[in-house]
């Protein structure tokens, strides 16, 4: 049961990459754990986003210094709030609240950003 399990999560994910799997599904279809799943998971998203600030380049029409310009500033900015996101999500988790929080928070967004 379980090998059937497997083999179908591996089908789904070999299926399923170029549709709209997290990085955090390919992770886990790839079995990674501690520092490399973190690697993997970050470059998969800067990745994601990457392709997605460059289509939106292309609907505006931008080419040349204007596109490397806009996508540049739009994969910082979604890797920033994705960034915050992550952070604040965490923080729920440890229940911080004021100085505690805003302290945890700039650390955690410092390092998830680098």
């Amino acid at each position: 049961m379980r090998k059937l399990l497997i083999m179908l999560m591996a089908g789904f994910f070999v299926t399923t990459a170029a549709q709209a799997a997290t990085c955090e599904e390919q992770a886990f279809g790839k079995n990674l754990h501690g520092a490399a799943k973190t690697s993997f998971v970050k470059k998969c998203e800067r990745d994601a986003a990457q392709k997605a600030c460059e289509e939106k380049a292309a609907e505006k029409n931008l080419h040349g210094a204007a596109k490397n310009s806009f996508v540049k500033k739009c994969v910082t900015d979604t890797h920033s709030e994705s960034a915050a996101q992550s952070c604040e999500v965490k923080a729920a988790e440890k229940n911080l609240h004021g100085a505690a929080k805003t302290s945890f928070m700039k650390k955690c967004i410092e390092t998830t950003s680098n």
